[in-house]
């Protein structure tokens, strides 16, 4: 009997997804309907392909064999896609963004299934690298957008040759240790003691900005990356200056955060090269993705 290759897309779910109540959440079906498919499959393999025990289902030797050859099919089948598409004169090519932590959690991950189903010929590249390393790949051609960040009143000089599209505009906020009380206006932090952002970040750009507002200023300490400040700001060694994308999700249950009048935002921009050529139809169309996924956001 032929196998059915529905049923081993069935398998690889329970795979990549640790179990069968957690890929039928993945597939959108019934845990029955993938137990049924899944005892379908042994019948006609004639093998068990799932040991079931009391912490869930793993794969046996022969269902690790059947979901790779899955995992070859599935492989096959993104690359058929690809070229029907370029037959067909839809989007194609390679795409490479290159960006920060907060926006490719929050922007380019989420944009990236409905660009693969939108424009299945573009090969969506993503890499996790600092600024100055991000645009020196743009500027040889090595990347095609940048995502970049920007306190509201920093320089916005872009270079001939090359775009900014501003993807999202979100407010800064105050993220306050358990000593501190929440503050009603931005004077109420005065003379308050902060955490020093790295030289040259919006962060950084956005506190010296406070300062002339609100009078000198305690800095300690100096924090990159938002979850380090997190951290600090839990373990009561000042206020943080941090973005609401940097918010999302699970916060320590020491920190407040407040909305402070007066905070200012950071803006999120894609870079592309911009000349006669650039940018192409793909670029343009993974940047119109991005925009959508920005505006999409409930920046709480």
């Amino acid at each position: 009997m032929a196998t059915d290759p529905r049923r081993l897309a069935v398998l690889l779910a329970v795979h990549r997804a640790g179990g069968v109540l957690a890929a039928a959440d993945l597939l959108h079906v019934t845990p029955s309907a993938v137990s049924q498919q899944i005892q379908r499959l042994e019948a006609e393999e004639g093998v068990a392909v799932l040991d079931r025990g009391p912490r869930g289902a793993t794969l046996t030797a022969a269902g690790r064999i059947l979901a790779e050859a899955a995992e070859r099919i599935e492989a096959e089948l993104v690359e058929a896609r690809k070229s029907l598409a370029a037959m067909e004169g839809e989007l194609s090519g390679r795409v490479t963004v290159a960006g920060f932590q907060t926006a490719i959690r929050a922007v380019i991950a989420p944009a990236m299934g409905v660009i693969a189903e939108h424009h299945p010929g573009i090969d969506l590249v993503i890499e996790e690298r600092e600024p100055a390393e991000s645009l020196r790949r743009l500027r040889e051609g090595d990347a095609d957008i940048v995502l970049l960040e920007r306190d509201e009143e920093a320089d916005a000089h872009v270079p001939r040759g090359q775009r900014d599209v501003v993807l999202l505009e979100e407010p800064w906020r105050a993220v306050l240790p358990p000593a501190v009380a929440t503050p009603a206006q931005l004077s109420d932090l005065a003379g308050a003691t902060w955490l020093g952002a790295e030289p040259g970040t919006a962060a950084a750009r956005a506190l010296g900005r406070i300062a002339g507002a609100v009078g000198p200023m305690t800095v300690r300490h100096v924090y990159y990356d938002f979850d380090v400040a997190l951290a600090l700001v839990a373990a009561g060694q000042g206020i943080g200056m941090l973005p609401a994308l940097a918010l999302q999700g699970d916060l320590p249950e020491q920190v407040t955060v407040a909305t402070v009048p007066g905070l200012g935002s950071r803006r999120l921009v894609a870079r592309h090269r911009a000349t006669r050529r650039e940018p192409g139809p793909a670029v343009s169309a993974v940047i119109d993705e991005l925009l959508a996924a920005a505006s999409g956001l409930d920046l709480v």
